[in-house]
């Protein structure tokens, strides 16, 4: 958790300060728990696939941290070729696939990846995030639907930090109990305090468990809150200062840490040392980036298509 929020404060300093980084950039400051939980519940071999809010996710899924910074500052060496951005992290040899920059459209690739899974034989399960603001998109009645159908080993992680872009829930739907559009499907739900990995874990822990026993799909809702705006540009003049300043109450980075403390589980020189070793991680990804090269003209159209030239199996 403090790995992805000093990437996140790294990343958003050489965005505004230095002009190093440019685009698109939605940072993960204040869901880290999500992240925490998803991975203490999930094997390796579990896939990952989310929106474009992905560089938390990525690095708590493995995806290494030099090539996230290197993909922000669109450098040969990242984790996309320097072709994605922040919004369309990659990374295949962990099992993470995207990052994806249309809303909601990681719902329905989410339920393929659980299709191919299933199809294959394994007891491997999909955790497919997306945001609030993407539960009202048409793509997610379609695949839950088929989902249920099926039964898929996918699981449903709306992570709702209250608005999409600007625009509060109450503003939007007539259901605003996200976890309740499951209902329609009869698919098992849940909500969950998102700013606790511990809860995280254990909603995460039932579904998947639920999933690999072949019980089919579940929908959860975990609630959560981002610090910083729904991206870089945003004034966030939908919310109030109070508003904020009571989640930061909340800061799931301080409860973790007094959890720690309190249950004698390390020492505050132990925590520190965490520390340490997170802004040596963290200053290295920027080295990194900023030393490795830009990408050749050549690869502009490399990995656009791929060459389905190949002889099908039949049994």
């Amino acid at each position: 958790m403090q790995l992805i929020r000093q990437f996140e404060l790294a990343a958003e300093e050489k965005y505004k300060m230095e002009g190093k980084i440019r685009g698109f950039f939605h940072a993960y400051i204040g869901q880290e728990a999500i992240a925490a939980g998803c991975m203490t519940a999930t094997k390796p071999d579990d896939l990952f696939i989310t929106a474009y809010r992905d560089h938390g996710l990525a690095i708590a899924k493995g995806v290494s941290v030099n090539s996230c910074m290197a993909e922000l500052y669109g450098k040969a060496t990242g984790c996309a070729k320097g072709k994605g951005g922040s919004m369309h992290f990659f990374g295949k040899d962990v099992n993470f696939y995207g990052g994806h920059g249309i809303v909601g459209a990681q719902i329905g690739t989410g339920a393929g990846l659980a299709f191919a899974e299933q199809y294959r034989g394994t007891d491997n399960v999909v955790l497919c995030f997306f945001g609030d603001g993407a539960a009202r998109q048409g793509m997610l009645h379609e695949t839950f639907n088929l989902a249920m159908l099926w039964k898929l080993p996918v699981i449903f992680i709306c992570e709702n930090n209250n608005y999409a872009m600007g625009t509060s829930i109450e503003r939007t739907s007539n259901v605003i109990d996200i976890y309740k559009l499951a209902d329609a499907y009869e698919m098992p739900a849940d909500t969950i305090d998102g700013m606790a990995p511990e809860t995280v874990h254990e909603g995460i822990s039932r579904a998947v468990t639920r999933a690999r026993e072949k019980g089919g799909p579940t929908l959860l809702e975990i609630k959560t809150y981002r610090y910083k705006g729904h991206s870089i540009s945003d004034p966030q003049k939908y919310r109030t200062k109070e508003e904020v300043d009571e989640y930061k109450g909340r800061d799931p980075l301080t409860q973790v840490v007094n959890t720690i403390l309190t249950g004698k589980l390390a020492t505050q020189e132990e925590i520190n040392a965490i520390n340490q070793r997170v802004d040596a991680i963290v200053a290295e990804s920027l080295k990194f980036a900023e030393e490795s090269p830009w990408p050749d003209d050549n690869e502009v159209l490399k990995d656009v298509y791929v060459d389905a030239n190949y002889p099908f199996i039949v049994d």
